[in-house]
């Protein structure tokens, strides 16, 4: 454990927070943030198991700041790693403890004069609001000025202290979360890591004392933890990081073939009645992964449409407008292929279409729709709706 005191040898200048650029920073540091749908997922444990690696690996890592909640496996996972004595706040008859930043710098500081080694700091609770009069009101910002001193940053927080789904939270859980991050941090991260278990495990975990001492146990079940909460909230951190990588959504796989990360879904109508009803249907598939919706046409080069097929063709695209989607209109007198470049083009990852309307002699002499796509794709699912029979009066 390195000494907390805020003077370093004779004639050299205090080294604190104020003063951090004593030592110019080569750069700022990197900040790695695990995210997750609520306590007890395992954020922390991550961090700890991934600080252990890094110390193997001859990284200088160190505590900032750690928040077992009483948990023993937290606790035990992080014994070998040195941890920053808390910083003391008198308060009348009460002592209040909080991270040290201070320390933090004096001690990565200090060390990096004489070593070229990365040094990383472990902080928990990123949305964590400091004791009244600190240098800084909230945690994010005390992180704000470890990576500007050019030191890596490793965080934990919750979905629900994000800002900017600070009302949305309290909508689905009835619990209006006081502790928040500007979403700008989020944003600025090098990199967000989602930590995620299904509500059952989590629920689990919570019945098993993992989380909460057994008084609060079922509190929080009757609470914040019911099953329909934790499933909006564990869908909300899912698509806050699938959103927070949507500017490199295209990833390319080891034998070098392109892969999709963000929904794209493309809904292929045609003449037949049931188009609107796939649109419908291809619409509430795009809305549920909150993806773009594409429609596509294909026109056969060798006939001309009839004045009511025209009509319902517009009546397509008018209805996907409606949808706020991107109807296409494409002339090829082979379907398959026509949608399978459209796919191509658009990085489409999911296919709605409808059931073939071909006869079984039809099929077995050329071939359905289906199975020629599913020869043509790769890596898209394709969803083949089956049309809807009309009950006749009796």
């Amino acid at each position: 454990m390195s000494d907390n005191s805020n003077t370093t040898s004779a004639g050299t200048a205090p080294l604190n927070s104020a003063s951090y650029s004593f030592y110019p920073a080569r750069r700022r540091g990197k900040h790695k943030i695990f995210i997750g749908m609520a306590p007890g997922v395992g954020k922390t444990y991550r961090m700890l198991e991934e600080g252990h690696a890094l110390k193997q690996e001859g990284i200088d890592v160190v505590v900032g700041l750690l928040e077992t909640h009483g948990r023993k496996e937290t606790a035990e996972k992080a014994e070998g790693l040195e941890i920053i004595a808390r910083k003391q706040y008198l308060r009348g008859e009460l002592t209040l403890t909080d991270m040290d930043t201070d320390a933090i710098l004096k001690r990565c500081l200090a060390t990096s004069r004489f070593a070229s080694t990365p040094q990383l700091v472990l902080i928990d609770e990123l949305a964590h609001t400091n004791v009244p009069d600190s240098p800084r009101e909230k945690r994010y910002e005390d992180v704000e000025v470890v990576l500007a001193a050019g030191i890596d940053v490793y965080s934990t927080m919750n979905v629900q202290h994000l800002e900017s789904l600070n009302d949305l939270v309290a909508r689905i859980t009835g619990v209006v979360v006081r502790e928040r991050v500007p979403d700008r941090i989020l944003d600025e991260a090098d990199e967000v890591v989602l930590v995620d278990v299904t509500p059952e495990t989590l629920q689990e975990r919570l019945l098993e004392g993992k989380i909460y001492a057994p008084q609060k146990i079922q509190q929080s079940l009757d609470n914040f933890f019911q099953r329909r909460n934790l499933i909006a909230l564990r869908e909300l951190a899912l698509r806050e990081v699938a959103d927070n990588v949507e500017e490199n959504a295209i990833a390319t796989t080891p034998n070098g073939q392109f892969c999709n990360i963000h929904e794209r879904v493309l809904v292929c109508v045609s003449t037949y009645p049931n188009s609107v009803q796939l649109l419908r249907r291809g619409a509430r598939l795009a809305n549920y992964m909150n993806a773009p919706l594409y429609t596509l046409f294909v026109a056969d080069s060798e006939r001309f449409l009839t004045k009511e097929e025209s009509l319902h063709i517009h009546t397509c695209e008018k209805l996907c407008k409606e949808f706020e989607g991107t109807f296409l209109r494409v002339t090829n007198s082979n379907v398959a292929n026509a949608i399978a470049q459209v796919a191509e083009k658009y990085r489409i990852t999911q296919i709605v279409i409808g059931e073939s309307q071909r006869s079984r002699w039809q099929m077995l002499l050329k071939g359905s729709l289906t199975q020629k796509l599913v020869r043509l794709l790769k890596n898209i699912d394709l969803h083949i709706i089956a049309s809807e029979k009309m009950v006749s009066p009796k």
